[in-house]
C-alpha cells in the first residue's frame, strides 16, 4: 500500500546515502524502519504485561493470604 508522508529534506538525503550504502531502495529502508518501531512496540508491551505482578505474592500465596483474612 502506498501512502503519502511529509519528511524533512535533510531525512531524505540520510536516507538516500544509506540506501546507497546498502544497495536497497529508500522505500525497504523504511520498511525495516516502521518493522523495527513495530516489534520494538509489541516486545515493550508484553514485557510490561508480564512485569505486572512482578514482586507480588505468586497466585497460590495469593489465594491462601485472601482466605486467611476472612
Amino acid at each position: 500500500m502506498r501512502i503519502r508522508v511529509d519528511i524533512p529534506r535533510s531525512h531524505l538525503d540520510a536516507l538516500d546515502r544509506l540506501a546507497s550504502e546498502r544497495k536497497v531502495s529508500r522505500a525497504a529502508l523504511i520498511r525495516e524502519a516502521v518493522d523495527e518501531l513495530l516489534s520494538k512496540e509489541r516486545t515493550e508491551t508484553v514485557r510490561d504485561a508480564f512485569g505486572l505482578w512482578n514482586g507480588e505474592l505468586n497466585g497460590l500465596a495469593f489465594q491462601r493470604k485472601l482466605r486467611h483474612e476472612w
